[in-house]
């Protein structure tokens, strides 16, 4: 799948709609994906930072997408890792990576930075990986 119809793809979710993701490159196993900041992330105003939440849901959109790329199928979440480094502000670029990719399982890790290209969270997450159809 090329980035075009992997966005299509994505954004058929109403909150992925919503997140305003832009997907900016595909490979096989592998994604990246802009987000545009949006006032509703926040979540101190007095700080300006993004709530985790929102961290923690691009973590596992974009670790599950890199899978979803490559096999073309839905792969639910079993699992999920997040750390973060930094408080988060402004426009952030997430990119994955498949580490895994298994017979009834895969994993795969994400990282998110800002604007400035500072690294303000990672994570991996585990994923069932559907069973190709005819094999038990």
């Amino acid at each position: 799948m090329n980035a075009h119809e992997v966005e299509q793809k994505l954004l058929q979710g109403p909150y992925h709609q919503w997140l305003g993701l832009k997907v900016f490159n595909v490979a096989e196993g592998e994604i990246t994906l802009q987000v545009p900041f949006r006032a509703e992330f926040v979540v101190n105003p007095a700080g300006g930072y993004i709530h985790g939440g929102i961290l923690a849901t691009l973590i596992d959109l974009a670790a599950d997408w890199a899978l979803v790329a490559w096999t073309q199928k839905g792969v639910p979440t079993l699992n999920l890792h997040v750390d973060y480094h930094r408080p988060a502000r402004g426009d952030l670029t997430v990119s994955a990576k498949v580490i895994k990719h298994g017979k009834l399982a895969s994993s795969a890790e994400a990282w998110i930075h800002d604007a400035e290209g500072r690294l303000v969270a990672s994570g991996r997450g585990l994923y069932a990986t559907p069973v190709t159809q005819g094999v038990a």
